[in-house]
Order: structure tokens, then sequence, then C-alpha cells
């Protein structure tokens, strides 16, 4: 297939969260698309790793006040697609104080909402797409041993339906959408994370667990090609937060 012929031919795609797991995955899928990628990321040599046409990198700290505008500078991107955050403290309420409780509070959510707030205040341009990369927990209420993680990613969802609002009110033209992967992916850090959490809950090995696992499941692929798809047509029917399973995505508002 020719370079013009590709889904994000032309496209300016960014990428938080890039150098690991799903947000890794996602800037190889988009390079492979045609897009022009840059991943951000705090750590150099993760992203020293990344190879392929068109990518672009920056080591950030996605959390401070200044970063939006530093990455989005005189071009601005036609895809925003929000990844990554800290592994949530693996404990009990009881052994946690407020900063180990609240780190993804203070990591995912407010890199989400820094970088919506930016794509409001500039604004994208009409057609621009926002993804924010969610989790199941932010349903489910994760674990007992897993911090402030279920609602720091429940307010990531919340936080794509306020933007979304605000985007129509003022018609900005914006599409934010909140995707929600329905497993665990223990082939990522923050899934075997979670693999651990989930053990360590039900006084299971975490072997055990990994054995109730549908071997069907949702991968950190289909993570990929779902924000690819959705950066090209997001989703048609009304709404901003959509569940990712294998075969699709699903409304969840």
């Amino acid at each position: 297939m020719s370079l013009e012929n590709k889904l994000l031919y032309g496209k300016r795609v960014m990428v938080l969260g890039a150098s690991r797991g799903i947000g890794r995955g996602i800037v190889e899928r988009a390079s492979a698309e045609g897009g022009q990628v840059l991943a951000v990321a705090r750590g150099k040599d993760d992203l020293a790793r990344l190879t392929g046409r068109g990518i672009n990198t920056l080591a950030l700290d996605a959390t401070s006040e200044s970063a939006p505008s530093m990455v989005f500078g005189n071009t601005p991107p036609d895809v925003l697609v929000i990844c990554g955050g800290a592994l949530p403290q693996p404990a009990l309420v009881s052994e946690l104080n407020w900063d180990q409780f609240s780190v993804n509070w203070e990591v995912d959510t407010k890199m989400a909402f820094l970088f919506c707030r930016e794509a409001l205040r500039v604004p994208l341009g009409p057609g621009s797409v926002v993804v924010i990369i969610s989790s199941g927990a932010g349903f489910s209420g994760g674990t007992s041993n897993s911090g402030g993680y279920a609602g720091a990613k429940r307010m990531q969802m919340i936080l794509a339906k306020y933007c979304q609002a605000e985007s129509d009110r003022r018609g900005l033209g914006i599409r934010f959408v909140a995707l929600v992967p329905t497993n665990i992916m223990p082939e990522t850090e923050l899934g075997q994370a979670a693999v651990n959490c989930h053990a360590r809950d039900l006084g299971v090995p975490p072997e055990k667990f990994l054995e109730s696992l549908d071997p069907r499941r949702l991968s950190a692929v289909g993570v990929a090609e779902a924000v690819i798809k959705t950066a090209v047509r997001p989703p048609a029917e009304a709404g901003s937060i959509f569940k990712i399973y294998a075969d699709g995505l699903v409304a969840a508002n």
C-alpha cells in the first residue's frame, strides 16, 4: 500500500505515555499507518528504542503544568492519545498515606486534565480527536489493594464527557473519547501489576489467577487497533465513553 493510502497519512499524532506497553504499541501502529508521530514519555532510554517512519520523540513529564503548551507548540495535533500513567500502590487503605493513595490522581488524571484543557484552550482544529485510555477498573472498582487507581481512571472517563460537552457548546468540532479496555493485559507492566493485585486480593498465587483469564481476551495490540480506528472514524454513537472488547467497541455512557 502506498503511503498516501494509509489511514493516518498526513495526520499529526501525539501519544503521551508512549515508551512502553499500550502507548508504545499505539506509536508503532500510528507510524505504520502513515502518521507523523510525536511520542512523549519521561524515559529517554525507552524512547530511544522507538523506531519507525515519521516517529519523533520528546522526553517530558506530562504532569507538569507547562507540558501541554510545550508539546503542542506551533503544531497542535490532529490526534491526541493520552495513555500511560503510574503503577498503583499495591497496599490496603490502612497501609497507605495520602501521597501513595493518590498517585494515579496526580499522574493519570492530572495528565488527562492538563492536556484536555489545553486542547480546549488552543483550541485544536475541527475534526481533531482526543483519545483517553482509561481502565475497566473505573467501572468495577478494582481491588481493595490498588489505592486510588479505580477512582482516577473513572475520573478520566468523566473528564472526556465534560470536555465533549464544552466542545459541543462552543462549536469547536473536537471529539473527546475515553476508551476503556475491559480486561487485564498481563503482557504489559501495568497488566502484570494488576494480576499481582488481584491475586493478592483473592489470596491465590498470580499463576492461578492468570489461569482464570479468558484466553480470547483483548490484547494490547487490540487496544492499539481500537485507537487507530477511533482516530480515523470516531464512533457514530453519541457519548464519550466506550468499552473495548476483543470484537469491537460498545458505548458505555
